[in-house]
């Protein structure tokens, strides 16, 4: 037990009778100078009656000595095992005993848990109590790690508030507390060593200085969930440390050195102090005041390294003439000087003396004024400001004076060195103790019973409400203690007087009250800001703040506790023996306190603190492992005290991140890293190299996770992820490809310039030989948390990189981002070349250390989130990747790697021989086939046609639909291919896959290459040759294709594909008509479908189309245009007269046509000449069958005729509408009569606007007379 911190000297036993428990402790405890807090069973009263029988033979037999406490009963009200009453009789029974023995010294309890003494129930309990014992574990309240301080102290704190509400005075014991550093979770709460290590640094520093604390426990055995600090195997299972005391304090702030120490024949005492400048005034007992001169300035800093020890004190060895004597004024007061201040522009002193505040001259001393309103008084305070006057916006320096007599608090104000005649005055509640200046015209007033915040411009008064005797309603004395102080209070009774209500004003914004140990941070308008109290035993005798420490003197310790006011942890205790006064200038007056020493002072002596530069400071706490309180220190100072603040930061949270996750806190650890942007490098060497390869700084892997070393003499990485298909024999190209990739060694990160420069910033590396190894579940978990902060780090490194590894361009950027984006860069890496082009290097380094990591997380944990990365810029190591993909058969993904990283042959291969195997051959069915072959084609570039033309082979071979979408898909890639190289490479594989791809281009893509026409009008004409026309069957639907190409087409030329078509092949006649079309023969096409194919519908159509074409072509657009039968006459004959003419005067041998003659007269007679055609009839063909002939022709005259009366009518229509609009306004809104308005003028009538006479003037009016903004005069 000696051998742990903390420095215990008692046990706890629970019972006295069990197991001889006291007959054999006792000896012991006597030999070891052991103290023991004796437990008392209560159970039933056979075992109750026994347990105070061993209680008293121990007492006769050993004496007292050996015991600290008894406790009545052990939790007894939280199992319900007995009422509060029978528990306080037995309570009385023990003390009996006791007195009867003569023990009454000894003090008589009961241990329970926090829930029954807050339970009113449970009063009389409390109020049989010596002392109260409390029981508080955070884990059975299923509280996480991060709150079991908070969790602890809110317990304990409840505990003390009923305690010493019902029975002030009474002490509260911590007997039972601990973390469990095995067995089940309990809610949040998680037992681990290292969480049983976090609760113990937490809580046990604040609880060992605060109470009695027994820590649960120092061995369990088989227990679960197990407390023990210690196991019966080993002679330490917890690493446990503690900074208690001067001789452990985790940080050396400030050096106590005596500068005035009153001589052993000098009767005076020391009543108060005042520095300013270089001068130190002390006011003594005597009313004498002595004027001191600093030979060091106040505001130097000569701090010393470390503290003093237990057997050490502040002696007067420090520098010979610290100060000088300059003048003593013996009689300046007929009182002691109570308290002491300036008001520097007017050259004052201020002096409080037997109730009285007298003003002096601060430089000869001499008394100007008692301020007589002021008899009476109990403190003041003074504070400067600069204040611009509202009106004129002029600065001056605003001084007040407030003084507390009784219940009031009268204020004094100086405007620039002038003191404003008319005094303020305000009543509170009740007598006022102190005063405290929040803000330049806010004053905290500590009352008897209370605080409260004095508005000193608006006269408001607002109470301030806080814990126990912080204060309560207005005018209620009371709160915890009612008054009186556990300084002042015994453990037999109460003494003593009221303790004194405190306060000080911290940094932005805060003030702390402290009354008795309760305490209550608000802000400067009096408002709670919820922060938990400070753990103080007992109460201070002052406090105070000099940037950036929270200071107490605990007067009835002799020492000066120095605290970090946002953790409230107690850095360092400075001993000052008899030290009972705190000085720490005013932050309006001096600045010398900001961190750079104040004043602590005795009876006899006044002690200069000298404080330690930052740091300096800094650097200890990195040193004594008080991370957490070197980033708060941190926090709270300003950039410019310190060398790199934000580089020290950040270096210190990496720390702190290492150390959470050598704890096993890895999200919180990883969380932080992220935070700070650290270098990937450092966070990935944590990892073992499963995660890290070689970049590993722990080489040491459990023996159940290592493997056997390859045949090749490859590094050897455990794998996880075992394949599923493991059992089955791999296919034929699976093994090559096995094989091969055997064949390639790991290659990662070399660690050798890292690692120097890790050492030359003083980074602190990892001891592989006490890291704890990463394996199993932890792992997992590890990596888990790992993986956010990769993507993180790629995240920060493509900004600055491009995918080909080649800097982004910073001249986009203005100026002043430019250093920025630099130093983003540099906290990329772990150290930081002098080139530019090493930069970039360690860059690119970097981001490959970061994707081959990602990649192997992603591997380990979840290994289908791998191809996803395979699919973004990455710079992964091939080689990596590639021996791990095969190892584990996923060649998809190995695939998608491949297409990423630019090696397309290499993936192409890959596809080429999996894809050739059947479906269910070899593990990777996944390929087979040609799909991804031809996926992967198509996201090919135009430029890798080779490669394409390469490898579309034997997709083509084994389905040639499926090859052809290489060149055919609905993509940018495919259309921007070389079409006259693919339209070769596919003429050498198949003619008929080159006319689909001539199709696609010309007919979806809209090709209007020449070449590409003529090219598939030759192939068309080809397959029309070779057509099997003998049977009487449907032509083939690319029959259509072909002729409706060769009538669309405008690009390919018709001679050339004319000389193709021989002249008494049937198979061409349509096609040879349709060229002759485009040629512009239209009689020859005609007599095409006339006479060899005898198709009257097919030479109608013909003549449709053309006359269709030469109608658009000639008619302007939006115009319409009616022609009569005579105005035909003198233009071009139409198409259909050709025709016409063929029916009824064929060429020889042919014989005249009647029906499709009279047929094309009936449709189309109207659009013929009528002297030309009429011509053309035979005079032998009857009058009668030309009748629709003739009812057409006059049909046809009607229309035009009507037509032209329609349109005129509604001209006219259109013309009045017009008119009437522009004459009448009709159908205007105000139209106000249009051109017909009209305006009288007469003799008398004026302008509305410059009211002079029209006259004979000439007007002229405006169409709109909303626009008329005067009269026009015409002269």
């Amino acid at each position: 037990m000696q051998s742990l911190p903390g420095y215990f000297s008692s046990a706890r036993l629970y019972a006295s009778s069990d197991c001889n428990t006291l007959a054999e402790a006792v000896p012991a405890a006597v030999a070891s100078g052991t103290t023991l807090l004796v437990g008392v069973w209560t159970e039933d009263g056979a075992h109750y009656a026994a347990e105070k029988e061993a209680l008293t033979q121990a007492i006769k037999q050993y004496g007292t000595e050996w015991i600290i406490a008894v406790s009545v009963g052990s939790e007894d009200l939280y199992r319900g095992d007995t009422d509060a009453a029978t528990l306080a009789r037995q309570i009385e029974e023990v003390r009996s005993i006791l007195h009867g023995l003569q023990a009454d010294h000894i003090e008589v309890g009961h241990v329970d848990t926090w829930t029954a003494w807050v339970d009113l129930k449970n009063e009389a309990a409390i109020l049989a109590c010596d002392f109260v014992g409390h029981d508080g574990y955070p884990y059975f309240e299923g509280s996480s790690i991060e709150q079991g301080f908070n969790v602890y102290m809110q317990a304990l704190q409840r505990t003390r508030d009923v305690v010493n509400r019902l029975k002030p005075g009474t002490w509260v014991w911590v007997t039972e507390t601990g973390w469990p550093a095995s067995g089940d979770s309990f809610g949040l709460a998680i037992p681990s060593i290292s969480n049983a290590e976090t609760y113990w640094s937490s809580v046990a520093c604040e609880a060992f200085q605060n109470a009695h604390t027994f820590w649960y426990t120092l061995q369990d055995y088989s227990s679960s969930p197990s407390f023990g600090v210690q196991t019966a195997a080993s002679p330490r299972k917890l690493k446990l440390f503690i900074a208690r005391d001067e001789r452990t304090a985790m940080l050396s702030a400030f050096t106590a050195r005596p500068i005035v120490e009153l001589k052993q024949r000098d009767r005076s005492k020391i009543e108060s102090i005042l520095a300013y400048g270089d001068r130190l005034l002390v006011g003594l007992h005597t009313g004498g005041l002595r004027v001191y001169r600093v030979n060091e300035p106040i505001d130097e800093s000569q701090a010393q390294n470390g503290s003093f020890g237990e057997d050490q004190r502040p002696s007067s060895s420090s520098k010979p003439n610290a100060v000088d004597l300059m003048r003593e004024e013996e009689k300046f007061s007929r009182h002691k000087i109570e308290q002491l201040a300036i008001v520097k522009e007017a050259n004052l002193l201020l002096s409080l003396s037997n109730g009285v505040v007298s003003i002096h001259d601060l430089h000869t001393y001499q008394l100007q004024e008692t301020l007589v309103k002021a008899k009476g008084a109990t403190a003041f305070a003074v504070t400067s400001n600069i204040v611009k006057d509202p009106s004129t916006d002029v600065p001056s320096i605003v001084s007040r004076l407030a003084v507390a007599v009784k219940r009031r608090v009268i204020l004094w104000s100086w405007h620039d060195s002038e003191l404003n005649q008319n005094t303020s005055e305000f009543t509170l509640v009740t007598g006022v103790k102190t005063l405290t200046w929040a803000t330049g015209i806010k004053l905290v007033a500590g009352l008897t019973s209370s605080y409260v915040l004095v508005d000193v411009e608006t006269s408001a008064v607002t109470d301030i409400v806080g814990p126990g005797s912080i204060g309560g309603a207005p005018g209620q004395d009371g709160g915890r203690f009612g008054g009186v102080g556990v300084s002042t209070i015994s453990y037999m009774g109460l003494g003593g007087i009221a303790p004194k209500p405190l306060a000080t004003l911290l940094g932005q914004g805060q003030m702390l009250l402290a009354k008795d140990i309760n305490t209550l941070f608000i802000d400067t308008e009096g408002r709670p800001l919820g922060r938990r109290q400070i753990p103080w035993a007992v109460a201070p005798e002052a406090i105070g703040y000099s940037y950036p420490y929270l200071l107490a003197l605990q007067a009835t310790k002799g020492t000066l506790e120095v605290r970090n006011p946002e953790t409230l942890t107690l850095l360092q205790t400075i001993p000052l023996p008899n030290a009972s006064q705190l000085y720490v200038s005013q932050p309006n007056i001096s600045l010398a306190h900001a961190g750079k020493g104040f004043f602590v002072l005795s009876e006899r002596c006044i002690w200069r603190m000298a404080a330690l530069d930052y740091d300096s400071q800094i650097n200890a706490l990195v040193d004594r492992a008080s991370l957490d309180e070197a980033i708060s220190l941190l926090g709270m100072l300003e950039d410019a005290l310190l060398k790199d603040k934000e580089g020290r930061l950040r270096e210190i949270k990496m720390l702190k991140a290492q150390t959470l996750f050598d704890s096993r806190r890895y999200r919180e650890s990883l969380d932080l890293f992220t935070e700070v942007s650290a270098p990937p490098e450092r966070v990935i060497r944590l990892f073992p190299p499963i995660i890290a390869g070689r970049t590993s700084s722990r080489f040491r892997v459990a023996d159940s996770a290592k493997r056997n070393e390859s045949a090749h003499g490859a590094e050897a990485d455990s794998e996880a992820i075992e394949n599923a298909n493991s059992d089955e024999k791999p296919s034929t190209s699976e093994q090559a490809f096995r094989d091969e990739g055997s064949n390639h060694q790991l290659t990662d990160e070399t660690q050798t310039a890292t690692d120097d420069a890790a050492s030359a910033n003083g980074t602190k590396k990892l001891a592989t030989d006490e890291s704890p190894i990463l394996d199993g579940k932890d792992l997992k978990v590890a990596t888990a948390e790992l993986r956010p902060f990769l993507v993180s780090a790629r995240t920060r490194l493509q900004r600055y990189l491009n995918p080909d590894g080649t800097l982004k361009d910073d001249q986009t950027r203005s100026n002043t981002a430019a250093p920025n984006v630099q130093k983003a860069k540099e906290l990329l890496l772990a150290y930081v070349p002098e080139s530019a082009e090493e930069r970039r290097q360690q860059l690119v380094e970097t981001a490959r250390l970061v994707d081959t990591t990602l990649f192997r997380a992603y591997m380990f944990a979840s290994p289908s989130l791998a191809g996803p990365l395979f699919r973004l810029d990455n710079f992964c190591d091939p080689d990596v990747v590639k021996d791990k993909l095969i190892e584990t058969g996923r060649y998809n993904d190995l695939v998608d790697f491949y297409y990423g990283k630019g090696l397309h042959r290499q993936a192409l291969e890959l596809l080429e021989r999996f894809g050739k195997e059947k479906q269910g051959e070899g593990t990777a069915s996944q390929l087979a086939g040609p799909q991804r072959t031809v996926a992967y084609l198509q996201n090919l570039v135009p430029e890798m046609i080779d490669l394409i033309f390469r490898f579309v082979e034997w997709p083509l071979d084994e389905d040639p639909d499926l090859g052809m979408e290489v060149f055919l898909a609905d993509s940018e890639r495919a259309e921007a291919l070389p079409r006259q190289k693919v339209l070769d490479f596919l003429e050498k594989k198949d003619r008929n896959l080159a006319v689909r791809y001539l199709k696609h281009i010309i007919q979806e893509l809209n090709d209007t290459t020449p070449s590409f026409h003529q090219k598939l009008a030759g192939e068309y004409i080809q397959r029309l040759k070779q057509q099997d026309i003998s049977a009487k069957s449907t032509s083939p639907e690319w029959v259509d294709d072909a002729l409706d190409f060769l009538k669309s087409s405008q690009y390919y030329q018709p001679y050339k594909a004319l000389q193709m078509l021989p002249a008494d092949d049937p198979k061409l006649y349509e096609a040879r008509a349709i060229v002759l079309s485009k040629m512009g023969q239209h009689r020859q096409a005609l007599e095409i479908y006339v006479f060899k194919m005898k198709d009257p519908s097919k030479a109608e159509d013909y003549c449709n189309q053309v006359q269709l074409a030469e109608t658009s072509s000639t008619t302007q657009p939006n115009q319409r245009q009616r022609s009569s039968a005579t105005d035909l006459e003198d233009k071009t004959t139409p198409i259909y007269h050709t025709l016409l003419s063929l029916y009824l005067s064929p060429p020889p041998p042919h014989k005249p046509q009647w029906g499709p003659a009279l047929n094309i007269l009936a449709k189309h007679g109207a659009r013929m000449p009528a002297s030309s055609t009429l011509d053309l009839i035979p005079e032998v063909l009857p009058i009668k069958e030309l009748e629709s002939y003739f009812r057409g022709r006059i049909r046809s005259a009607n229309t035009i005729v009507n037509e032209s009366r329609i349109v005129s009518a509604l001209r006219s229509s259109l013309a009045f509408s017009e008119e009437a609009k522009l004459r009448l306004g009709h159908g205007i809104p105000g139209g106000n009569g249009g051109r017909n308005r009209h305006v009288l003028i007469t003799e008398d009538r004026v302008c509305g606007v410059c009211y002079k006479r029209f006259g004979g003037s000439a007007i002229k009016v405006l169409p709109n007379p909303q626009q008329f903004r005067g009269a026009l005069w015409m002269l």
